[in-house]
């Protein structure tokens, strides 16, 4: 509702409201001419809780305000990164594809089973042993066993060996950075 009023109208709105406290004030001091000094002071005194009040509601308002404008800007910002982050996963797609596909070639080279294939890839994900047992229910040892045969079939020494296969030719560096 506050998006249908304009920024300057609320400021006008608050001013007059200030305003009109403060008139209301004035009011009561002039309502009463012959007041001594310090029967105005009461006055002043009984009166500035309604000042210090309105004070603090039109200072509540400004800092909501500021806040709930903070956040349409998160939001904003939030949204433009998860539009870019589908723009990229979009754009990849066709990339990933094809790497999926030359990963699963190369495990047919390697004549890998299905197992073999689970664990090689969950190996390359960056899954622990133990990760990739609770994965795919089985012991440690079987997929440690599974992963070996894996090192063996490939004629690898280990995990990065495994990873720096596929990655080695993926990381090239750019001509900006020779």
């Amino acid at each position: 509702m506050n998006d249908l009023i304009d920024p300057a109208a609320r400021r006008w709105a608050f001013a007059a409201i200030v305003a009109g406290v403060a008139l209301m004030l004035l009011v009561e001091f002039v309502d009463e001419p012959d007041s001594t000094p310090l029967e105005m002071l009461l006055e002043l005194l009984k009166a500035a809780p309604v000042v210090i009040t309105s004070v603090g509601v039109v200072l509540l308002f400004r800092i909501t305000q500021q806040q709930r404008h903070e956040h349409l800007q998160v939001l904003r910002e939030l949204e433009v990164a998860r539009l870019q982050g589908q723009r990229w996963r979009n754009e990849s797609r066709a990339l990933l594809d094809g790497l999926g596909e030359a990963i699963d070639r190369q495990f047919a080279q390697w004549s890998l089973t299905d197992a073999e294939r689970e664990v090689a890839l969950l190996l390359l994900k960056g899954l622990s042993t133990k990760e990739i047992a609770a994965v795919r229910t089985s012991s440690e040892r079987t997929v440690r066993e599974q992963a070996g045969a894996v090192y063996a079939k490939a004629g690898l020494t280990g995990r990065a060996a495994l990873s720096a296969f596929f990655l080695e030719d993926l990381l090239v560096p750019t001509e900006r950075a020779r």
